[in-house]
């Protein structure tokens, strides 16, 4: 299995809603990097940090939200994920669309680091009254 298959085997674990499988592939010291100005910005270390700081709360904070994905760009140790973000903001009812691009790094077939790059204006305008 290539880089860019683990990363699509997570993107798939990810529309099932399958929060083991999406971890799956996370080294235990993976460092994970919401972008600055995202609801959940900071980085995260190890995959219990990510399940609690992004994915938990994703869960709690949007309805239907959803990352569909256009492209994987294999880049060997360095795979790109490009899709769009959407969902309903379950506080103020509103919704958003925002494009992603995710930068996955990977060592000996684990993620050993990620880092999210979108539009965190168009997120936040959701959050806003």
């Amino acid at each position: 299995m290539t880089n860019a298959d683990i990363i699509r085997t997570h993107y798939a674990a990810s529309d099932r809603g399958d929060l083991p499988g999406m971890l799956a592939p996370l080294s235990a010291g993976v460092r994970w990097t919401e972008a600055a100005g995202f609801p959940y910005a900071g980085t995260y270390v190890g995959p219990d940090a990510v399940a609690e700081n992004v994915f938990a709360r994703i869960t709690e904070d949007w309805d239907g939200y959803n990352l569909a994905v256009d492209e994987v760009v294999d880049g060997g140790d360095v795979v790109i994920g490009i899709g769009t973000y959407s969902g309903t903001y379950k506080r103020t009812g509103r919704f958003f669309a925002a494009r992603v691009a995710h930068v996955w790094r990977l060592e000996d077939g684990e993620v050993v680091a990620f880092e999210q790059f979108t539009d965190t204006e168009l997120v936040n305008r959701a959050l806003r009254d």
